[in-house]
C-alpha cells in the first residue's frame, strides 16, 4: 500500500475510535446547559451521568455505549481532487482497523441472505468483520477531501422514520408533523436526551442520506430558527432524560433540506439520535 493510502487508513482507524469514545466540545456544552437547567432532580442526575460517562471514555479510549453502532461514512470531494479505488479501499480498511482497535461489539451476521435476515448463520466474533454502509459521496467547491466518520447505533433506526408528508404549500404543516413524529420517537427511544437529525428531500434516499449529512455538519451552538423551535416544543413535551419527564427531552436540532421537487409531498427522514449521538469525527486531507 501506497504512503498516502497507509496514512488514509490510520487517520480514518482513529477516526473511528474518536468517533466512538469522544463527545465533541459543543455536545459536553449543552449537556452542562442542560444540567444546569434541569428542574427534575432524578433527570439531572441521569444528565451528570451521561457527561460522566463521557469524561470516563474520553480518557479511556472505551466506547461511550455497548452498541458501538453501524460505521458510516461521508467523503467531501472537492472539484479539485479525485478519489481512487485504492482511496476507498483504505477507507475500509481503516474502518476495520477502527472497530478491531475500539473494540466494536460484533454484530456482523454470517451466512447467505436469508440466513442474514434470519439471524441463523451466526455471528462473526471480530468485530472488524461488520461491513459498513455504502459510503456517501458528495462535490464541493476547492480542493480539500473531508472524511466523515460516523457510528449509529440501533435503537435510533428502530424509533427512525423516513416517510412522506403532504405539505399544503405551509412550511408550519411541515413543521407541526415532524414535531408530532418526533415527541412519539422520543417517547419510544428511551435513551434521552437524543439529538433530532432530518432530512428533507424529494426521494427516500435523498432524505435519508440529508439526514446523514445533517449529523455530519449539525452544531449545538449554531442552530437556526427552526432548529430552535422543534427543540423547544419536543421539550415541552416533559419527556425527559430516560423518560423521566424532565426538562431536556431533545440536546438540539440538526435539520439538511435539499432541493425539492413541485409536488405536493416532502420525503422527510427524521432519525432520534440517543444520548451518545451524533458520534462522529472528521479527517481533513
Amino acid at each position: 500500500m501506497e504512503r498516502y493510502e497507509a496514512d488514509i487508513r490510520e487517520r480514518i482507524k482513529m477516526a473511528l475510535v474518536q468517533a466512538g469514545t469522544c463527545f465533541s466540545c459543543d455536545k459536553k456544552a449543552a449537556y452542562q446547559q442542560a444540567v444546569e437547567a434541569e428542574s427534575n432532580q432524578q433527570a439531572r442526575w441521569v444528565l451528570e451521568t451521561i457527561l460522566e460517562n463521557a469524561e470516563i471514555a474520553e480518557k479511556t479510549s472505551f466506547p461511550l455505549c455497548d452498541d458501538t453502532g453501524i460505521p458510516h461514512v461521508l467523503v467531501e470531494i472537492g472539484k479539485e481532487r479525485s478519489v481512487s479505488g485504492k482511496v476507498l479501499e483504505a477507507i475500509h480498511l481503516g474502518i476495520a482497523d477502527g472497530l478491531g482497535a475500539l473494540p466494536g461489539r460484533p454484530m456482523a451476521l454470517t451466512g447467505d441472505d436469508i440466513q442474514r435476515l434470519e439471524q441463523s448463520g451466526g455471528l462473526a466474533e471480530d468485530p472488524a468483520a461488520l461491513v459498513p454502509a455504502p459510503v456517501l459521496l458528495k462535490m464541493t467547491e476547492g480542493s480539500q477531501l473531508r472524511i466523515h466518520v460516523l457510528l449509529l447505533g440501533g435503537g435510533p433506526a428502530i424509533r427512525a422514520k423516513t416517510y412522506r408528508l403532504f405539505h399544503k404549500h405551509d412550511i408550519a404543516v411541515v413543521k407541526e408533523e415532524i414535531i408530532d413524529w418526533a415527541i412519539e420517537a422520543a417517547s419510544q427511544l428511551g435513551c434521552t436526551p437524543c439529538t433530532l437529525a432530518i432530512g428533507i428531500g424529494r426521494s427516500h434516499y435523498e432524505a435519508a442520506a440529508y439526514m446523514l449529512e445533517a449529523q455530519a455538519y449539525g452544531s449545538y451552538d449554531q442552530q437556526s430558527e427552526l432548529e430552535r423551535e422543534i427543540t423547544s416544543r419536543v421539550n415541552n413535551s416533559k419527556v425527559g432524560a430516560l423518560g423521566l419527564h424532565g426538562d431536556t427531552t431533545v440536546l438540539g436540532t440538526f435539520l439538511k433540506v435539499g432541493p425539492q421537487r413541485a409536488s405536493g409531498v416532502r420525503i422527510v427522514s427524521l432519525r432520534p439520535c440517543c444520548c451518545f449521538e451524533p458520534r462522529k469525527a472528521t479527517v481533513m486531507l
